[in-house]
């Protein structure tokens, strides 16, 4: 990847390639209306946001999408990111949703910052102060099998209880995503074939993708898959009628 890079006695600023746009690198606070402010605090990702900047941040990383790439899907990426990676321990960006069919599109541009961002050295940004062994384990309790949680994602709606530890309840009248996005070949993707084999065992539990009686899933995955074929973290996904998430009241941290 060739970019275009100036170097001045305050800020970095990168051109990317086929004008994508640009990522302004400043020891000083920064800020750029409709762009993507990363905050900084000893080389650590300390926060984001698009109308400003922390200004007890000691630098901003600005990335200026091109025109027709929203910032705000841009940011809610980046969010969804940093939770992944432990970095942050919730969305700061909740209230943001990205459209499925700009997700695709939204999740490339983020992965060739990524790329530039490694190549210049700032591979630590998104690493947690202390590193996770393997994916989060999450605690069973009776308190949270009293929780109802919802989903609203991706056009699904349901109300779901984690009943038993490995059973997890799906409420008659649950809204399904009817089709699967496809691969760029025209494929079904792993996680799609596996919901719809999971779909097909409970064919009789459900009418014009929406289920007509209670369905029993093992996990928190499952349910994400026989909903809305996965593609994201369901563990955020699901919240009680306060917004906290299943993953906020069962992490074992």
């Amino acid at each position: 990847m060739k970019l275009n890079v100036e170097i001045n006695d305050h800020s970095t600023t990168i051109i990317l390639p086929d004008e994508k746009g640009k990522i302004t690198i400043a020891s000083q606070s920064q800020p750029s209306k409709n762009a993507v402010n990363l905050d900084m605090k000893n080389g650590k990702l300390a926060g984001l946001q698009t109308d400003g900047s922390d200004q007890k941040a000691d630098g901003v990383m600005t990335i200026e999408p091109a025109w027709d790439l929203e910032p705000d899907y841009l940011a809610k990426a980046f969010a969804e990111y940093a939770v992944e990676q432990g970095i942050f321990k919730k969305d700061p960006l909740v209230d943001v949703k990205i459209p499925s069919n700009q997700r695709k599109t939204v999740e490339d541009f983020r992965s060739l910052i990524l790329t530039v961002l490694n190549g210049l050295g700032f591979r630590s940004l998104f690493m947690p102060k202390k590193k996770f062994k393997g994916k989060p384990a999450h605690r069973y309790t009776k308190q949270v099998s009293e929780i109802p949680f919802h989903v609203d994602y991706e056009g699904t709606k349901a109300t779901v209880y984690w009943q038993k530890r490995n059973e997890m309840l799906l409420k008659a009248g649950a809204v399904m995503k009817p089709k699967p996005e496809l691969n760029k070949d025209g494929s079904l993707g792993f996680s799609a074939k596996f919901a719809e084999k999971l779909r097909s065992e409970h064919t009789d539990s459900f009418d014009n993708f929406v289920t007509t009686k209670d369905i029993i899933l093992k996990s928190v995955n499952e349910v994400g898959l026989f909903l809305y074929f996965g593609g994201t973290n369901s563990w955020l996904v699901l919240k009680d009628d306060n917004g906290k998430s299943i993953n906020e009241w069962t992490v074992v941290k």
